[in-house]
């Protein structure tokens, strides 16, 4: 008998997965942060951003060119759009510059740079998902919860951003 993938729970193990990666990355990137007499803004997002935008654009760019038309349906969004790919694609593309500033070692405001762009893209994204949600009563938990995780994600990450710059 050959096994079959239930791709509805794999969906909703890999979203699971994804948030559960960033809280863990929350208390090791604040531990880092607060691990010395004074605090280090610049160690904490040098820590938390390239694994944050992995974590959440690298996984959910892989997510989108694998699992397009299933992730689509499961946030009640249309299929077999080649937007979904583009979107996919454009995702990946800011996990892979975030791991290449990381190791090439660019420093802080490049790390911040490609943040900025990153969570830009997750805040409009988020304010479209809220749309959504109201215009067309699409209430799926993979749908809206978007919103609310970006809004979480940006005020937990504030805190290191505000500190930086006002060294």
């Amino acid at each position: 008998m050959a096994a079959t993938i239930n791709f509805n729970r794999l969906l909703n193990l890999l979203d699971t997965f994804r948030i559960l990666a960033i809280c863990i990355t929350f208390y090791f990137g604040y531990s880092v942060g607060f691990s010395g007499d004074i605090y280090n803004a610049s160690a904490q997002l040098h820590f938390m951003i390239p694994l944050v935008i992995v974590i959440i654009a690298g996984l959910s760019g892989l997510e989108g060119l694998f699992f397009g038309e299933k992730s689509s349906m499961a946030k009640g969004f249309e299929t077999g759009s080649n937007y979904q790919k583009q979107s996919a694609i454009a995702l990946l593309s800011y996990a892979v510059v975030a791991v290449f500033v990381y190791f090439a070692d660019w420093g802080i405001i490049a790390e911040l740079t490609i943040f900025f762009a990153f969570i830009f893209f997750f805040f409009f994204s988020g304010l479209n998902h809220l749309m959504d949600a109201i215009s067309n009563k699409n209430y799926k938990w993979q749908n809206i919860n978007r919103p609310f995780i970006t809004l979480l994600l940006i005020a937990g990450m504030l805190y290191p951003v505000i500190k930086v710059f006002a060294r």
